[in-house]
């Protein structure tokens, strides 16, 4: 019932931004990916990796930001994925949904991971909003684990929820113009007895990440 008055709640806001209020899209400056440093603090990644490109306009990303970032000492990488959306509007050039930064726990299944635990969590960085919220998930593929964090990060809020996204892309839209946003996603591989090393890694590596997003994902 309530992804239902979401989803009617999102198609009546729709109709009224689109015949009545912005109808201009606003696309804020920022800077790409290729600026993205591959030195952060003691963690560097080789290169950013190229998506394919039909992965990319399947995805609606305008901006893509693919790095493991590794640490001397370290034996496990992490993944960080960041894509950046100019639009999230199908008619903008948004991608093949109204809504088209596609959820992980949605995307994960269909490449072959369960995801066993799925929880909201307080997500306290420098450069994020206090409120701000992730998404904690442990994914299981066989034998291989994966720690898994995620936030979608939109006019310098970060929350964690599908619906929340939906809702303020119409807001947003109504506003201030803009419909961007970003999937901010970090991957951590663990033995399956030693979670608490992938969660040290995200503890370490996070807060360093953080405070540089601006500049890529603009608030």
């Amino acid at each position: 019932m309530t992804k239902l008055l979401v989803a009617i709640a999102f198609l009546g806001l729709n109709f009224y931004v689109y015949n009545f209020m912005a109808t201009s899209a606003v696309v804020p400056p920022r800077d790409t990916f290729d600026s993205f440093p591959l030195q952060v603090g003691t963690w560097s990644c080789g290169e950013n990796e190229p998506l394919d490109p039909d992965v990319k306009k399947n995805l609606g990303a305008t901006d893509t930001l693919i790095c493991e970032f590794r640490q001397p000492g370290n034996p496990a990488p992490l993944g960080l994925y960041i894509g950046y959306h100019q639009t999230q509007i199908r008619e903008e050039g948004g991608g093949s949904g109204e809504n088209s930064i596609h959820p992980p726990a949605h995307c994960l299944p269909g490449s072959g991971w369960d995801i066993i635990h799925s929880e909201t969590v307080p997500l306290r960085l420098e450069g994020l909003p206090e409120d701000g919220q992730a998404k904690r998930l442990i994914i299981a593929k066989g034998d291989y684990r994966q720690l898994v964090y995620y936030w979608y990060q939109m006019q310098g809020r970060a929350i964690a929820h599908d619906w929340q996204k939906i809702l303020y892309v119409g807001y947003d839209r109504a506003t201030t113009g803009r419909t961007d946003g970003a999937l901010v996603r970090f991957s951590i591989p663990y033995a399956r007895d030693d979670i608490e090393s992938a969660e040290e890694s995200f503890r370490e590596f996070a807060p360093q990440v953080a405070p540089l997003l601006v500049r890529y994902v603009p608030n």
